[in-house]
């Protein structure tokens, strides 16, 4: 019959048969293990979660990308809480820093229960424990460890304390010892069930972690009691307060506050991830080899920063007009680099995960800059042109195109620096039909505008912005524009260096997609105060301190709203609108995304100046004057104006040699046979046709009907088929015209492209 007590068996009786046993087992374990140093574990330490780091080095986001275990980050022993070393060593290992590896007392108090049958301790040591982590042939297995991997053990944790310092040991088993589930290392349990790092965990949490050591999915109340056992170690004479700990446990082994990402970057950094995969082949990869620890990205932490806060705190201010997402990129002119990527805005939305500086939508008149700037190298037009800004009705295969303008009010013959400045719609369309819809659409293509249709699909409606294009791409393509008309890729990741070449002959640059010269001319209408202040006033959000050229755009039914603009160095694009499509309430051009884009812009040039553009050469600049309009006054007032050489004039007036007499009237618009479509989101009154003509003294009837006088009539057209007739002085009817109007029934106006 067994004693009552191991103790009554002599000390060193035991440990004789201890060390006999181990010397026994020794014989038949492996002869060598690869011992790793404590430095090529703490290399090969992988977090589960990768750190997507700025330029510099800050952190902006962590991803986690091995959805198989959770770790943190390697943790210093200097930043793991004292409270919490003392509990480890109280409850894994009390003589820690006394013995070699093996504690051998109690281990042979452990051999001597066994022998008995009596219930004891184990006697691993915290490095028998690391040596069973490092090694997959002594890892626990389910059943637990077999005599020779005991002894293999054993074997490892004397080698570990010849070549590890007892520092070195303890913080690797603290980064690689399993907590519960998933959780493995300090940090990570840390963070997940205390919401904290391991330097501010206190001796209850202390406690807690080292009960889930021991037993790491054991139910909470036996946590909770073993957790108060090691507190009254911890705090002897004071009195622990267990049922207190154990509610306490319960919460905490159920919490999950370490989340999978955190940060001020999380579509940048999952787009930066995915371009890393597809780089290095690991595209289908989910294997946490096939990520990073880390990866440095072309961000500028406090610029992210910076954006974030504007984009929400604006966003905020515009919730009652049914607006939740935004989003905003900023490109360096020069390199391509993207220095900030805000793809939402955060917890405001309810689709926080789409990626808006992806997302394909509607640009509205942001187009326009583009449009002008073809139409100007093609010399179709120059920036002082005379465009017509009035009642259009454009026959297409699919019906009458009547394009409208934001105010729905026309200015009458403006010049295209004015058109393109103040937003016009219908200049805008009539500059299209010069280009024609589909020579725009492959110049859009070519700037990286990702079309998906023709340009004839489109129509003369691409000069409003009716395709789909991202944020990244757009504002990408006003860089062109910055740079003189030289298209470049934008980037997440730094560039590497590149060798010098072995001569010095400099390589030849790629010739720019648009002519240099009309990018500055298009830059300079975009800066130029003067031009906007028709649509916009003189007091506008869009004027900055610095040189900025800048452009703003709304599409149908108020779904998008834009301002894309560049300095000297930067160019700053801004979305905000709803992922679902929904419409937004009253928010124009200067109201939606200006505020947050003048925002940045002042964040950027804060301590940097921005200066204008030096013209290039086959520029002139020359002074220019405009005729009189139908009141007698000058068209618009004199000025210098920048002409491709060549194209320079010094008046632009009407043409008035048109039309002599009533021999020569005739009707020039609408064309015979026109339908017309009611649009049911404009209200009638505001649709209405316009009548032209050539000729003297003519007078319009409608269906025999006396209309108006004159080469010009507006009619609010009516469904049905109807006779338009071109009548002289006598009577007579010198030309006419049959159209048919469909369509009946109206809702309210909607908000137009500005």
């Amino acid at each position: 019959m067994p004693p009552a007590s191991s103790s009554s068996f002599p000390s060193t009786a035991r440990r004789t048969l201890t060390l006999a046993v181990v010397l026994l087992a020794a014989a038949s374990a492996p002869a060598a293990w690869a011992l790793a140093s404590f430095e090529e574990v703490k290399r090969d330490f992988r977090s589960s979660e990768t750190a997507v780091l700025d330029r510099h080095g800050e952190l902006l986001q962590r991803v986690r990308t091995d959805p198989t275990v959770r770790r943190g980050q390697w943790t210093a022993l200097a930043d793991v809480s004292p409270a919490l070393r003392a509990a480890m060593l109280l409850s894994e290992d009390k003589r820690f820093y006394e013995h070699s590896g093996v504690d051998w007392r109690a281990a042979s108090a452990a051999a001597w229960g066994n022998l008995w049958n009596t219930r004891t301790r184990g006697a691993s040591t915290i490095t028998m424990q690391l040596a069973g982590l490092l090694d997959d042939d002594l890892r626990r297995a389910a059943g637990g460890r077999s005599f020779t991997q005991k002894i293999g053990q054993t074997v490892a944790a004397t080698q570990l304390e010849r070549r590890w310092r007892k520092d070195q040991i303890l913080e690797a088993y603290l980064n690689t010892v399993p907590f519960r589930g998933e959780i493995v290392g300090i940090d990570a349990l840390s963070r997940t069930l205390f919401g904290k790092a391991p330097s501010g965990l206190d001796a209850r949490e202390a406690a807690v972690a080292a009960a889930l050591v021991r037993a790491p999915n054991a139910r909470p109340a036996l946590v909770a009691q073993r957790a108060c056992e090691v507190l009254r170690v911890m705090e002897p004479g004071a009195k622990a307060d267990c049922e207190a700990l154990d509610m306490f446990a319960s919460a905490v082994v159920q919490r999950r506050a370490f989340e999978p990402n955190e940060g001020i970057a999380p579509h940048a950094a999952r787009r930066v991830l995915r371009e890393l995969r597809e780089a290095t082949g690991t595209a289908g990869d989910t294997t946490r080899a096939a990520a990073p620890a880390s990866v440095r990205t072309t961000l500028r932490a406090p610029l992210q920063r910076y954006a974030l806060d504007s984009l929400q705190r604006h966003l905020r201010e515009l919730r009652d007009r049914h607006v939740e997402d935004g989003a905003l990129v900023v490109l360096d002119n020069a390199s391509g680099e993207v220095l900030a990527w805000v793809g939402s805005s955060g917890p405001l939305s309810q689709a926080a995960e789409v990626d808006g500086v992806t997302a394909l939508r509607q640009p509205g008149s942001t187009l326009k800059p583009l449009l002008y700037a073809q139409a100007i190298a093609e010399k179709r037009i120059t920036a002082a042109s005379l465009i017509e800004d009035s009642s259009a009705q454009i026959s297409t295969a699919s019906g009458l195109y009547i394009p409208q303008n934001y105010d729905r009010r026309f200015k009458g013959p403006v010049s295209a620096r004015t058109a393109l400045a103040a937003s016009l719609n219908v200049p805008a369309v009539r500059t299209l039909v010069m280009v024609s819809p589909e020579a725009f659409a492959r110049e859009l293509r070519a700037a990286g505008l990702p079309l998906r249709e023709s340009g004839d699909y489109y129509g003369y409606s691409l000069a409003l912005g009716s395709a789909e294009v991202s944020l990244l791409s757009l504002a990408n393509a006003y860089r062109m524009v910055a740079n003189g008309g030289r298209l470049g890729a934008t980037t997440l990741t730094p560039l590497a260096p590149r060798p010098a070449p072995a001569t010095k002959a400099k390589p030849a640059e790629a010739a720019p997609l648009l002519d240099p010269r009309a990018a500055f001319i298009v830059g300079d209408i975009l800066s130029d105060p003067n031009a906007r202040t028709r649509t916009f006033g003189l007091d506008s959000i869009l004027s900055t301190r610095f040189w900025t050229a800048v452009k703003t755009g709304t599409s149908k039914d108020m779904r998008d709203n834009w301002a894309v603009g560049w300095s000297q160095r930067y160019t700053v694009g801004v979305w905000v609108g709803n992922a679902s499509g929904a419409s937004m309430w009253d928010v124009s051009g200067t109201s939606g995304a200006a505020p947050v884009w003048a925002e940045v812009m002042r964040f950027l040039h804060a301590r940097e100046p921005s200066r204008a553009p030096t013209p290039p050469a086959g520029l002139v600049e020359a002074r220019v004057s405009f005729g009189p309009g139908a009141d007698g006054s000058p068209l618009e007032a004199a000025r210098s104006e920048w002409f491709l050489q060549g194209t320079e004039q010094p008046l632009f007036a009407l043409d008035t040699g048109m039309a002599t007499d009533a021999a020569s009237a005739r009707i020039t618009a609408p064309a015979d046979g026109t339908i017309l479509a009611l649009d049911p989101d404009i209200p009638p009154q505001r649709q209405r046709v316009r009548f032209e003509s050539e000729g003297r003294g003519v007078q319009w009837r409608i269906d025999g009907k006396f209309h108006a006088r004159g080469n010009s009539a507006q009619w609010l057209p009516w469904p049905g088929r109807h006779l338009i007739e071109l009548v002289d002085a006598s009577g007579k009817v010198v030309d006419q015209r049959r159209v048919e109007v469909r369509g009946a029934g109206v809702v309210a106006a909607r908000g137009a492209r500005r």
